[in-house]
């Protein structure tokens, strides 16, 4: 099966599948494994103490793979300033910068003229022409069953995507709910030219960041075991449900505001569950996909695995 798209063109790659942010777990070990794989890979820079770390990590990224990757810039409204870590992915020459989380505007205006290509993730149709006026070359829409921060809409995957597609010109990658070849064959149905997967990537291998107590609770969870944090806070977020995160919610109903979640929502006690597996001390991103996750493979592994069930899908196909 041919698998060339306007995302594979564009980003150079040999599969219409990129690897996502991930905070705190997106390092060289990961994403060198998807983009040797023919994926896009990507390096989280904001979970990095500094430019010299991500500087260091991109370094490793070009040692360790041939293949183009990016480098994912997730812009909170409480993130910490951006723009030297930007700079640093410039001067490396990095082949793709992704935004997430944030007003792409600062970032798009400094990558432009580059030569880097630009991608921009977005929950919102607004949000996505936007982008594309701004001058991303491609668009990345979640929809409200993936994992980590999503839109304040709650509109999936299924009707968000096509909506996307109808609005814009350039191309779109869809994410949200995708773990597997069926997610694959889905977006693209949808009009989608790419998948973005971020929960899949953590139950694998390579992301060896990931303390294995989260990967076996991805493994085990099921289509309800997720839950949506920081509404109160107008960034809601989809996390494994645990008495954290109903301690949470709970407190985002009392003592509603930023300082006073502050504590409980820290990318301290993330890394407690995700790094040191104190599920009882902390939280962990996933999305509604987790469900669909059995096992902990390679990313070589799963990537033949997806590709191999979409084939099938379209073989079947009268």
């Amino acid at each position: 099966m041919k698998w060339s798209t306007r995302v594979t063109d564009l980003l150079h790659i040999q599969y219409p599948i990129v690897q996502g942010g991930l905070a705190h777990l997106a390092y060289s070990e990961l994403a060198s494994a998807v983009s040797n794989a023919g994926g896009l890979g990507q390096i989280t820079a904001m979970s990095m103490d500094d430019e010299n770390q991500l500087e260091a990590e991109i370094h490793k990224m070009k040692v360790l793979t041939p293949n183009p990757f990016g480098v994912n810039f997730a812009i909170g409204q409480h993130g910490r300033p951006f723009k030297s870590m930007v700079q640093t992915a410039i001067d490396a020459e990095v082949p793709v910068i992704s935004v997430t989380g944030g007003n792409p505007q600062p970032i798009l205006e400094m990558v432009q003229g580059k030569g880097i290509k630009t991608l921009v993730l977005v929950a919102a149709k607004r949000q996505a022409i936007k982008a594309e006026a701004l001058g991303a070359d491609a668009i990345m829409v979640v929809g409200q069953e993936g994992g980590g921060h999503i839109g304040r809409e709650d509109v999936g995957t299924m009707v968000l995507t096509p909506q996307v597609v109808e609005a814009v010109n350039i191309p779109v990658i869809a994410s949200g709910g995708i773990a597997d070849g069926k997610g694959l064959m889905a977006a693209l149905a949808l009009g989608a030219e790419g998948i973005e997967m971020g929960t899949r990537f953590i139950a694998t291998k390579e992301c060896v960041h990931a303390h294995d107590l989260y990967k076996q609770s991805l493994i085990e969870a099921d289509e309800n075991s997720t839950v949506v944090i920081k509404r109160s806070l107008g960034a809601p977020a989809r996390a494994l449900k645990n008495d954290w995160t109903d301690q949470i919610i709970s407190f985002e109903s009392t003592e509603p505001g930023y300082e006073k979640l502050k504590p409980l929502i820290s990318g301290d006690t993330n890394r407690k569950y995700i790094y040191e597996g104190k599920e009882k001390e902390g939280f962990a991103w996933a999305g509604q996909v987790a469900a669909r996750i059995h096992d902990v493979p390679s990313v070589k592994e799963l990537f033949e695995r997806v590709l191999h069930e979409a084939e099938s899908i379209r073989s079947n196909w009268k």
